[in-house]
């Protein structure tokens, strides 16, 4: 089998500037990004459907990206992925003193000695934060200017509410919440009567944000939480599409018998979520 030397040795070829690929030669750190970014999206989505050959393919696609990376750090000195490795490795080490006490490798924990994972999660983000701190800035660095602004959306909003409420600025009452989601609600419905559509976009990102915030509370992902809704959306149009298709097509049904279909589909549903609870 191939190791990954192997891998490193085919990245080179593929950078060689005379017989290497043309393709992989226009590339740079930038035109790569939009590239792993579908790769990890892939990941997921093998991951959510217990895809698990696909998955195989999908992380080797994604490991791909970390050597197009390391390749092109090689070629503009800035770093290598043996570097990468070795970066990351003292880090995790650094970060889990609970399983490395010693600060090495080597070292293993007392195993009569079992680490609450409240300690554990303390522990990690007080590392992290004294990392960050001994790191040089060009310039005064603001709490948040370490979430990065590329994230998705709703990641980004859990990571800022996140890094917020590391000093104190957060609601301690899930319910305040949910108070402010109906306020932004009814901000949204000013602005509805207004039609006034940048506003209204502005009003709209506020109650999303807001939404993030509840789901945060609850430990909740917002991003898987809206993928397994959009799953569960298509799951249920593909009943809706199906019985149209039998009845002759989109044309030969109401918006009222799609409604009808839509509701068939969420009791299958149920009834097979039911069923898996009994299994």
């Amino acid at each position: 089998m191939y190791q990954l030397d192997d891998l490193l040795t085919l990245m080179a070829r593929l950078r060689n500037p005379k017989t290497g690929c043309p393709w992989d030669l226009q590339q740079d750190f930038a035109s790569i990004v939009p590239h792993t970014l579908e790769e990890a999206y892939e990941v997921a989505d093998a991951i959510e459907r217990q895809d698990w050959p696909h998955l195989e393919e999908e992380l080797g696609d994604l490991l791909f990206q970390v050597i197009f990376y390391g390749q092109l750090g090689v070629e503009q000195q800035h770093f290598t992925v043996a570097s990468i490795i070795d970066r990351l490795v003292t880090k995790l080490i650094r970060r889990h003193p609970h399983v490395f006490p010693a600060g090495t490798l080597e070292s293993e924990r007392d195993p009569s000695i079992t680490p609450q994972a409240a300690e554990i999660n303390a522990n990690w983000e007080a590392i992290k934060e004294a990392e960050n701190a001994a790191k040089p800035t060009p310039h005064q660095s603001r709490l948040l200017d370490s979430v990065p602004a590329t994230m998705p959306g709703l990641t980004r909003a859990v990571k800022l509410q996140k890094k917020a409420s590391t000093v104190g600025f957060d609601w301690n009452n899930p319910h305040a919440v949910v108070d402010k989601i109906r306020e932004e609600l009814d901000e949204v419905l000013v602005e509805m009567d207004a039609n006034d559509h940048q506003r209204l976009e502005s009003e709209i990102g506020d109650l999303l944000f807001a939404v993030a915030n509840l789901a945060r509370h609850y430990h909740i992902d917002p991003e898987v939480a809206v993928r397994g809704t959009n799953q569960r959306f298509s799951q249920r149009f593909a009943v809706v599409e199906d019985r149209a298709q039998a009845a002759g097509g989109w044309q030969q049904v109401s918006l009222s018998e799609m409604e009808i279909s839509w509701q068939i589909a969420k009791q299958v549903e149920k009834q097979q979520q039911d069923k898996g609870r009994q299994n």
